[in-house]
């Protein structure tokens, strides 16, 4: 294993493979935090620390909620009726905000990646912030969005939902991460 390792290492440093090396260790860190997390939540519902978790996606679904009601009423301006933390359009639609709509997930994913990959702590204590502003206003944009497709075209709700706006997160935290990887990373010798 040791020599093999060894024999990727020349060859990414005779090729400058370097960006290719780090694409691959992102996907992986993000695959394994990805799928680790899935089972935290699915299998073991959150232990130790299911209380707290389960407190944090309540506050977030809520926080989401009443910023996304806010986006849909007063940029969008679309009209709609809300019960609980439910949606209802005009045409019979509606989007229910719930634990797996809090962005915690996403928002989670991106400090572990930026925790476990190299860089200077000093620029990490903005920059993790500020990367969780930007997730959680990705997660503003997808719901805002879903609502149009609501409204729109209602027969592309769960294409739009899964395949468009889900992945979305993914995007987003990729090009915080190839910010990271330019500007603040090391470079490797």
């Amino acid at each position: 294993m040791k020599k093999l390792t060894g024999e990727l290492n020349k060859i990414i440093k005779k090729y400058k493979l370097y960006v290719l090396k780090d694409v691959m260790i992102f996907f992986i860190v993000t695959l394994t935090i990805h799928y680790t997390y899935r089972f935290w939540a699915n299998t073991t519902h959150y232990w130790p620390v299911e209380k707290v978790m389960m407190q944090a996606h309540e506050n977030m679904s809520q926080l989401v909620f009443d910023q996304s009601a806010w986006l849909i009423d007063n940029v969008l301006r679309i009209p709609v009726t809300i019960d609980a933390k439910t949606f209802y359009f005009q045409n019979n639609g509606f989007i229910t905000i719930n634990h797996s709509c809090s962005g915690l997930k996403p928002i989670l994913q991106f400090i572990l990646l930026m925790l476990i990959f190299p860089g200077p702590w000093k620029h990490k204590a903005w920059f993790i912030p500020m990367g969780i502003v930007i997730v959680h206003l990705t997660n503003l944009f997808r719901i805002s969005g879903l609502a149009v497709v609501t409204i729109t075209i209602p027969e592309y709700w769960d294409f739009a939902h899964d395949n468009i706006f889900r992945p979305f997160f993914y995007v987003v935290i990729f090009f915080l991460w190839v910010w990271w990887v330019e500007r603040f990373r090391p470079k490797p010798t």
